[in-house]
């Protein structure tokens, strides 16, 4: 599914109902339109809800008093959860108070809470929490505070509002129409490091990466990653590859998100953090400026094809270093300078002076260390993979993932490489959505839907079955609710219903059954 332009001919205002909390994907099959409402030429829309309430945050930088003033503001309001902060007794929260030069370089919200705690009496105020004083750890501040940030969507009506409105006016949109806000993009970050004594190296990333399909998920299945300052960590890690998460097999998940990229139609996109080559250390910049530059892009300019098309991105060969083969390929396609110069520079005035040549290009820093952190791409999915055969979970894997694993460990799949025509068709959108394996997933939903209404009838059935329940049942409306369900049972039982799940994720066959 790819995202379309909102043309207010093609969403008219009957269509769509949409509630105050969600953000709406709309989205029509890249293919044809044709997948429409039968009756009109109106795509399908389909919504996607944020259910989030908070968000688990960072604040690396709240350290410093007055630099983070959405920490600060979110610290000074109330039912908040802390991790890795240090609790200040009233004595030390006096103290702060009496620092007059310290106190005022915070923010005014946290001043208030100082003052506020300093005043106050009773056992329930004994203790603050300041953004500026992690928990003290082996005698030093921790480098891991968190805290838990309601969503600022829900904190800032009146911000939402002014967008909403900003962007009603802007697409001239009239006020029964609503303004739908579809997802052009997917932009993952990853963290690389140096090579130091105990951790090798992964620094070959350039700073923005697009990567197809295929090599893609193997960053994915692997969830590699470089050495975090604040842990000892390296490889394989993050909180997807944690058993305790989720009693199914990992599998499950590959095969939904592989599934979900393929029908989504989303380029991927990789963003640097950590270092740039060897010698050059960008904490998080990089990731933090993408969204930046993406958000002053045009749709168009998002699309890999023009990227590669105007010069903007080039693709990585493998090379020869001292006598064996790099298999720089696997990286996918780097941003070129003119990338830089184009689309940083609407951002900067001097963009070559943000990310210069050898942030460009960090093979030209070291290139054995270039050479040995590509060999180390190669050789975490090589070692990763290898738990799906163990675990005889491949076997579960759908076709493309199933074949993706054994590349990774063998190479090939059936004598294929991963360059192989066969092989790369494999991850097509239409060679999928005509595929029985996909058909499978989609009669899967289709059971599911089935159970879940019939069981929705079977319990209204009983409700107002007791005579006990009947002023209850006409308060609720309980014998609508029943003709709904079953008019939604009958359906979802329909053929046609099967046709309406096409470029969805279907559900799994396997848990299903």
């Amino acid at each position: 599914w790819r995202t379309v332009g909102l043309r207010k001919d093609f969403f008219p205002a009957k269509k769509i109902q949409m509630e105050d909390d969600i953000t709406a994907s709309v989205t029509v099959p890249s293919t044809a339109l044709g997948a429409a409402d039968p009756q009109s030429n109106t795509p399908s829309v389909k919504f996607v809800q944020n259910v989030e309430f908070r968000l688990f945050q960072r604040p690396d930088d709240a350290v410093i008093r007055g630099y983070d003033r959405v920490a600060e503001s979110d610290f000074s309001g109330a039912q908040n959860f802390f991790s890795n902060y240090e609790p200040l007794g009233r004595p030390a929260v006096r103290e702060l108070l009496d620092d007059a030069i310290g106190f005022h370089r915070f923010t005014a919200p946290m001043q208030d809470l100082i003052r506020r705690t300093a005043a106050a009496e009773g056992p329930g105020s004994s203790y603050l929490v300041s953004t500026a004083f992690p928990r003290i750890v082996d005698g030093k501040p921790s480098k891991n505070p968190r805290y838990l940030q309601t969503r600022p969507g829900l904190t800032d009506p009146r911000g939402r509002y002014l967008a909403e409105v900003g962007a009603r006016l802007a697409r001239r949109l009239p006020v029964g129409a609503p303004v739908l806000t579809p997802v052009h993009a997917v932009l993952a970050g990853r963290r690389n490091n140096a090579a130091d004594d105990k951790v090798r190296s992964l620094a070959c990333y350039w700073p923005i990466h697009y990567l197809e399909l295929p090599e893609l998920f193997m960053e994915f299945i692997s969830s590699m990653t470089g050495k975090s300052p604040s842990t000892t960590g390296a490889g394989s890690e993050g909180a997807l590859t944690k058993g305790p998460f989720n009693a199914l097999p990992p599998v499950f998940d590959l095969n939904a998100a592989l599934v979900g990229y393929i029908v989504g139609g989303y380029p991927g996109f990789l963003t640097s953090a950590g270092v740039l080559g060897p010698r050059y250390r960008v904490d998080h910049d990089v990731s933090l400026l993408v969204p930046e530059v993406w958000s002053r892009m045009g749709v168009e300019e998002r699309d890999p094809a023009f990227l590669l098309q105007h010069g903007y991105l080039e693709r990585l060969e493998d090379r020869e270093h001292d006598g064996r083969t790099i298999q720089a390929s696997r990286l996918g396609y780097r941003i070129t300078p003119k990338f830089a110069k184009t689309f940083l520079g609407r951002v900067f005035n001097h963009p070559h002076a943000v990310l210069t040549e050898e942030m460009l290009r960090p093979d030209l820093q070291d290139p054995a260390e270039f050479a040995d952190a590509v060999a180390n791409v190669v050789e975490t999915p090589r070692r990763v993979a290898e738990h799906y055969f163990a675990d005889g979970s491949v076997e579960l894997a759908c076709p493309p993932l199933k074949a993706l694993l054994h590349i990774m460990r063998d190479d090939h799949h059936e004598g294929r490489p991963l360059s192989d025509p066969a092989i790369r068709r494999l991850f097509d959108r239409n060679e999928v959505l005509a595929s029985d394996w996909y058909a499978a997933r989609l009669a899967a939903r289709q059971r599911l839907d089935e159970r879940l209404w019939r069981r929705h009838a079977e319990y209204l059935e009983k409700f107002l079955g007791r005579s006990s329940y009947a002023e209850e049942a006409e308060r609720l409306g309980m014998r609508e609710r029943l003709s709904q369900a079953r008019v939604m049972l009958e359906k979802v039982r329909s053929p046609g219903h099967i046709e309406s799940l096409r470029g969805t994720l279907g559900a799994e066959p396997a848990l299903v059954a």
